[in-house]
C-alpha cells in the first residue's frame, strides 16, 4: 500500500508517488478527493509517477471560480513540477478540466483518460443550491452516484454533508457547476487528436452512458470501455475493472498498437 502523504509547496497541495517516472495526473471531481483514486495509485505507482493535485475549489473567490481558472491552476502546477509530457485523467469535473487542458496544451499530453466526465452534459446537485442541513437528501444524492449504494460510505456522505453545509463552500459548488455548464465542449472536441480512453459506468445517472458514447463519437482518436453494474465513478466502484481498462490502454500506447480507426468499444463485467 502507498503512503498518501500530501506535499505542500507554494500554492499547491498534491500527492506524488514516484518522482522521475512518466507522470499520470489525476483530476478529481467537484466533491471528489484523493481517496477517489486509491485503486489507481496502488496499481500504477510502481511504473508511473501518479500525481494528484488538490484542486483549489474552495480557496478561490466564488466570483472568480471558473473552469478556465482551474485549467490555469493545472497549467501552473505542471510548470511548477517541470513535467514535459503527461498522461491526464479526470473524473466528472476533473475530466472537463482535462479536456480543456488538452485543448490548450496538446503537445504536452501523451494521453487523455475520461471517466464520468462533464463537458457535454451532466445531472448534478450543483446546478441548484444544495439542500443544506438535510442529511438524508445528501445521503441519497451520494448513494445515487453509484450503482451499488454501499460504495457511499458514511465517511463519504459525512464529507459531502460537511462541504455543502459550509456556506462559502456551497456557493463555490454552485459557481463551478454553472461555469461547467457554460463551457460545453461539443463544438471543440474534434480538435482533440490526443489518444483518449473513455471509461464509463453503464448505470451512470450523473453523466448517462449516452454522454460517454457522444464523447466517443466526437473524439476521433478514442477507445471506449463500458463497465456494467457501475455508476459515475468507475475507479471507485469497480477499481479492478477500471484498472484493467487503463492497463490495456497504456500498454497499447507503449507498444504503439493503439488504433482508433475502428472506433473500438467494449464492455467489462464483474
Amino acid at each position: 500500500m502507498i503512503n498518501f502523504n500530501i506535499i505542500e509547496e507554494k500554492k499547491f497541495k498534491y500527492f506524488e508517488s514516484s518522482p522521475g517516472k512518466e507522470p499520470i495526473i489525476l483530476l478529481h471531481g467537484l466533491l471528489g478527493a484523493l481517496s477517489n483514486f486509491d485503486g489507481i495509485i496502488n496499481t500504477f505507482s510502481d511504473r508511473y509517477n501518479v500525481v494528484v493535485p488538490i484542486l483549489p475549489l474552495f480557496e478561490i473567490s466564488p466570483r472568480s471560480l471558473t473552469v478556465m481558472n482551474l485549467v490555469g491552476f493545472v497549467e501552473d502546477f505542471v510548470h511548477h513540477k517541470n513535467f514535459e509530457k503527461v498522461h491526464i485523467l479526470g473524473n466528472s469535473l476533473g475530466g472537463h478540466i482535462a479536456q480543456l487542458y488538452t485543448l490548450k496544451n496538446p503537445d504536452q499530453v501523451l494521453s487523455l483518460i475520461l471517466t464520468g466526465s462533464s463537458g457535454l452534459f451532466e445531472n448534478s446537485m450543483g446546478n441548484t443550491f444544495p439542500k443544506r442541513g438535510n442529511y438524508e437528501y445528501i445521503k441519497s444524492k451520494a448513494e445515487g452516484v453509484f450503482y451499488n449504494p454501499e460504495v457511499a460510505t458514511k465517511e463519504l456522505v459525512d464529507e459531502v454533508y460537511t462541504t455543502v453545509n459550509n456556506l462559502k463552500k456551497a456557493i463555490c459548488v454552485v459557481a463551478i457547476a454553472k461555469s461547467a455548464v457554460r463551457h460545453n465542449l461539443e463544438d471543440k472536441l474534434h480538435l482533440i487528436t490526443t489518444p483518449t480512453l473513455i471509461v464509463w459506468g453503464i448505470q451512470d445517472t450523473v453523466t448517462p452512458i449516452w454522454v460517454g458514447e457522444k464523447f466517443h463519437e466526437l473524439l476521433s482518436n478514442s477507445l471506449m470501455v463500458k463497465i456494467d453494474k457501475c455508476g459515475h465513478a468507475p475507479m471507485m466502484e469497480l477499481p479492478d475493472l477500471f484498472n484493467q481498462a487503463l492497463e490495456d490502454f497504456l500498454n497499447r500506447l507503449r507498444e504503439n498498437t493503439f488504433n482508433s480507426v475502428s472506433k473500438e468499444s467494449y464492455t467489462l463485467n464483474i
